[in-house]
């Protein structure tokens, strides 16, 4: 939670397909009060943009993303409410700009969630790369034994990427598919895309109520069942 002390959670959205997990994630950590560093990657501006007809600008980033974060799963604009106003400890920094302050380890960051992070983006951050400002965040989070998610958004997976994988869960991070999963009961795609944002946020340690949870009795998830949260 923000204290006083700003130490925030940085999401990197790299080029792969699923932006609307990245709006998800980014909603939820606002929700449970967390502050939030964000890195959008060069490709998935240019992915918003085919997925939502959202333009993001460096100069006009907030008014981007309240309207990114107010578009739902299936494409309606206002599905969420999300006043710019209510933005105001989320920091922008530019995929360029390799002097940010999360480039450094000893800028406070709670951890790293690349949502969704293409296989060029896990060929990257394993490999060391550093080629991007998301890149250099992860090998710092990495370094600094922060938590690290990598929410894959890929199929099928080729072996090469498969090695890639591995060799970040070796490294420490939590290598995480972007797979839904249906025993929650899900009626929308929204219920789909929030299932992983917030299976994310799980692995983050970060409280929400993005999904019904598996409470061991089966049926739960059939059409017409109340949630019970």
């Amino acid at each position: 939670m923000n204290d006083g002390k700003r130490t925030p959670w940085v999401v990197g959205v790299s080029g792969a397909s699923g932006t609307p997990y990245a709006a998800s994630v980014l909603r939820g950590l606002l929700a449970a009060g967390e502050s939030v560093d964000l890195v959008v990657s060069r490709a998935s501006r240019l992915t918003l943009l085919d997925e939502t007809g959202i333009g993001f600008r460096d100069a006009h980033w907030r008014e981007d993303l309240a309207a990114w974060l107010a578009r739902g799963a299936d494409g309606k604009p206002d599905a969420f409410e999300v006043p710019v106003g209510s933005l105001g400890d989320v920091r922008y920094w530019a995929a360029g700009d390799l002097a940010a302050g999360p480039s450094s380890g000893s800028y406070p960051a709670k951890g790293m969630l690349i949502v969704p992070a293409s296989t060029a983006a896990v060929a990257g951050v394993a490999l060391g790369l550093s080629k991007d400002l998301l890149q250099r965040v992860a090998s710092v989070t990495l370094k600094e034994r922060r938590p690290l998610v990598v929410a894959v958004r890929e199929t099928p997976l080729n072996g090469q990427t498969l090695k890639q994988m591995v060799a970040l869960d070796e490294a420490g991070a939590v290598v995480l598919p972007a797979s839904p999963a249906f025993y929650a009961g899900a009626t929308h795609i929204q219920d789909l895309v929030d299932f992983v944002a917030g299976r994310v946020l799980d692995a983050a340690g970060v409280p929400h109520e993005l999904y019904r949870r598996w409470r061991g009795e089966l049926g739960g998830g059939a059409p017409g069942v109340p949630r019970a949260d």
